[in-house]
């Protein structure tokens, strides 16, 4: 998880890791809160839809696929600044770490560095997305 644009949380991907090798693997949406850098040109400019198209492309590898995503406007709570919430769906906690092994995933990270700003991504429950 090292190519993220954000330090992971390593307490946290441990505790990931070790439902991927359990019997009790399930599935897993991550809710992304992402603020974007000037150059992607969030939300029309070509690097967001490129970044986009490729984690479109890229998800469905590992069995995911992007729940929905919406644009921020605002924060009426609280202080972080995002401009867009991003849902994506893994039928598995080792389909969530998969996604940084297979192909395409560099091309993913390469454009992931280059748009996003800063990122913080809550692990939920994916059961209901089934």
């Amino acid at each position: 998880m090292g190519k993220s644009v954000n330090r992971g949380n390593e307490s946290e991907i441990a505790i990931i890791k070790e439902i991927a090798q359990s019997d009790g693997d399930r599935p897993v949406l991550m809710l992304n809160l992402n603020k974007y850098k000037a150059e992607a040109n969030f939300p029309d400019g070509q690097l967001y839809r490129d970044y986009m198209r490729v984690l479109g492309d890229l998800l469905p590898t590992v069995g995911g696929r992007i729940i929905w995503r919406s644009t921020s406007y605002g924060r009426p709570i609280g202080e972080q600044d995002i401009d867009e919430v991003l849902a994506a769906w893994y039928p598995s906690h080792q389909a969530f770490l998969d996604l940084s092994s297979v192909s395409g995933s560099d091309e993913n990270f390469r454009l992931r560095k280059l748009s996003v700003k800063s990122s913080v991504i809550h692990r939920c429950d994916g059961e209901a997305f089934l």
